[in-house]
């Protein structure tokens, strides 16, 4: 599986050659385009309780696409729903990453994805809910975002606070705590920013340039309200 990301920027694509018999698991509704030799199917990941959970409790989609080069070698194109950037990364079967529920993609058949259980604190104060998808294994990991993404690379004890919001993935090393982004509660609000995450290293975090919440917001104001 090879994979290169086209027309990088807000409207990218990217592009996955497989080899026969290879296959590439995608998010549900995200081929854009195949060879005549692709085989598409729909998989429960990890079986129908975990495909159930991811559901019920991330928003993530029932169902992943598996997209199988049967009959011969074959390109796959994928994008994603919303304008942003698109990353490849690596798995080595060693380190996971947790990923907020809108940011997996595509990844390789040997790329495993579970859902993991927030704290009730974080699940009610972190803005993501109370799961996150845990994925690790081992090949190529495709992430999506809103906007483009920026990866911030902590070393050991070093701190780093990104909006709740704006969170895209990272590393299990890292460890995070919820907290207000100001002293007090009334300034933390009014701020506009609400709760934040500060992360300790060592690890990643990849974060989104964009905000889904304050977009929403600011289409919402141009919608008429029927009386």
């Amino acid at each position: 599986m090879k994979s290169e990301i086209l027309y990088p920027g807000a409207f990218p694509m990217v592009r996955i050659a497989l080899a026969s018999g290879e296959s590439v698991k995608a998010e549900s509704g995200a081929m854009v385009a195949a060879s005549p030799t692709i085989d598409v199917e729909s998989k429960l990941e990890g079986g129908f309780l975990s495909a159930l959970s991811r559901k019920v409790l991330t928003g993530e989609k029932f169902f992943f696409q598996t997209l199988r080069a049967a009959r011969g070698a074959g390109e796959v194109l994928l994008a994603p729903t919303v304008p942003g950037e698109i990353v490849i990364m690596e798995l080595d079967d060693i380190h996971e990453y947790m990923v907020q529920k809108d940011g997996f993609l595509a990844g390789a058949e040997s790329v495993k994805i579970e859902s993991r259980m927030q704290s009730l604190s974080r699940g009610l104060l972190g803005g993501e809910g109370f799961f996150i998808l845990k994925i690790s294994g081992k090949g190529p990991l495709i992430l999506n975002s809103f906007g483009a993404i920026h990866k911030v690379e902590l070393k050991p004890d070093e701190e780093y606070i990104v909006d709740n919001s704006h969170l895209v993935a990272w590393t299990a090393t890292t460890t995070y705590t919820i907290e207000k982004a100001s002293a007090g509660w009334i300034a933390s609000f009014t701020s506009g920013e609400g709760f934040v995450c500060r992360f300790r290293g060592p690890g990643l975090v990849y974060i989104q340039s964009r905000n889904p919440g304050g977009f929403g917001a600011w289409i919402r104001q141009f919608i008429p309200v029927s009386e």
